[in-house]
């Protein structure tokens, strides 16, 4: 059935929600609802029952199983890394290095190498970069402002960039929606490493971070900004400096991912299964840390065991979201969404463009929400769709959804990890908004450039 404006009108919809409730568990469960309502004759009773049997239905396909569970030992990994001092004892390794670069370069330079080495997640990166800069940032007179910025910037573009967290389990869920459907061709894994090199936002952020941290640039309201008196203290006394208790288990984990591809892959690592390699490199992860941790007594068997479901019940809502936002790609497709675009494109817009177009209305939808996760959640389904009908370069397309979400979020003053950058460079939150906010523009408009260009000379078929 052909629902025309409808099929359009249902992801904007959706969008709006976001927009206006900041809450992207209920804007997706209203789209979906609202889309089931149309597709079953607009009748409220089966749309309601369509929706959570939606939900269970989802359940009945072994990837979207293995990638949900995936997600949860991710968060089990993280918290064990936490409570067993392997971030601390790592922060406190670089806070002793940091006595080499006692430099107001090497004190900005400090903070933009820890955000580029702690990608586990984009809140651990602010925070553990500002705890371990901000003395040294205040003794060589750099700003509160100009820390927050670096913060800022090396979190979530570096956690985007390499996705072995969270936010990879996320995007691997979204893209494996597009291949199980049949939507797109390929391999979740695949597309998700081949879009690397297209994260152009995230690509152009870390250059100019480092650009400004190399040449001194101040720009804007960053002009102004004064550093604070500086105040000796020592947040770390009794934590002994380890730099492989943290790097070991990532190590592994990195190095599991590829070895099941291979061994899914019957001796092709092209060939493997994303959604299998990525769960068993997480469940060999988490055997890994219980006998790297056990038996040197960093955590008790029964703190090890506590902590692995605290750390997986963390990880709840982000897994809540992943099936709403698989649930919604269904919706999508079944409406036709991604065709009825494509028919009133063609002839009316030049192709090569849709990439940028992706990017702004993802930074527009992450800027508003103040949130990238939900923003890919929502924006994934419809640019993979797109790009597939208008055979658009599918690995650039990907990258300009989580360019764009991360563009919004990285801009936007009521996201979680712009306030947590304040946070942690204990700074004022609209000051830190202000004096940021010209070079995340700058680096966008490179992306944005970027994207044009590659959708010119480098859009064809993956």
């Amino acid at each position: 059935m052909d629902y025309g404006i409808l099929s359009i009108t249902i992801p904007l919809l959706t969008i709006a929600l976001a927009i206006i409730t900041k809450d992207v568990i209920v804007s997706l469960m209203g789209g979906i609802f609202a889309g089931f309502f149309v597709i079953h004759g607009y009748d409220p009773t089966k749309a309601f029952t369509a929706l959570w049997d939606g939900v269970i239905a989802l359940f009945a396909q072994g990837w979207i199983v293995k990638t949900l569970l995936f997600m949860l030992f991710v968060g089990a990994v993280i918290r064990l890394l936490t409570i067993s001092n392997a971030v601390d004892r790592f922060v406190v390794y670089l806070s002793q290095t940091s006595k080499h670069i006692d430099s107001p370069k090497g004190a900005m330079f400090l903070a933009y190498i820890i955000g580029l080495l702690i990608f586990i997640e984009s809140s651990i990166t602010s925070l553990v970069a500002g705890a371990v800069s901000k003395p040294l940032c205040d003794k060589n007179g750099v700003s509160r402002e100009k820390l927050a910025y670096i913060c800022d910037s090396t979190s979530a573009p570096v956690c985007s960039l390499i996705p072995l967290n969270g936010w990879g389990a996320l995007l691997l869920g979204l893209i494996m929606s597009g291949v199980e459907s049949h939507v797109i061709e390929g391999d979740a894994v695949t597309l998700l490493i081949y879009s690397i090199p297209y994260n152009f936002y995230s690509i152009f952020t870390l250059l100019v971070v480092f650009a400004v941290i190399l040449f001194d640039i101040n720009i804007g309201p960053m002009k102004r900004s004064i550093a604070k008196p500086y105040t000796l203290y020592d947040t770390h006394q009794n934590i002994k400096p380890s730099f492989w208790m943290m790097t070991l288990p990532v190590v592994f984990i990195v190095t599991m991912v590829p070895v099941v591809l291979y061994i899914t892959g019957d001796g092709d690592i092209f060939k493997g299964s994303g959604s299998t390699s990525v769960y068993y490199a997480t469940i060999a992860t988490l055997f890994f840390l219980y006998l790297f941790l056990v038996p040197l007594k960093r955590v008790t068997h029964k703190e090890y065991f506590d902590n692995v479901f605290i750390g997986m019940a963390e990880m709840l809502p982000v897994t809540t979201i992943l099936v709403f936002a698989l649930l919604i790609g269904k919706v999508i497709d079944n409406l036709g969404t991604a065709h009825y675009l494509s028919t009133l494109l063609q002839g009316n817009i030049s192709s090569e463009i849709v990439p940028m177009l992706i990017f702004w209305v993802a930074s527009l939808t992450s800027f508003s929400t103040g949130t990238s996760w939900g923003t890919f959640s929502i924006m994934m389904p419809i640019g993979l769709a797109l790009g597939a009908t208008l055979h658009l370069d599918l690995p650039l397309v990907i990258a300009a959804v989580i360019s764009g979400g991360v563009f919004g979020d990285h801009a936007s003053p009521i996201s979680d990890t712009t306030i947590i950058s304040s946070m942690a460079a204990e700074c004022d939150h609209i000051e830190h908004v202000r004096t940021q906010l010209p070079y995340t523009l700058i680096a966008g408009g490179f992306a944005s450039v970027a994207f044009l260009l590659f959708g010119f000379f480098g859009a064809v078929a993956f």
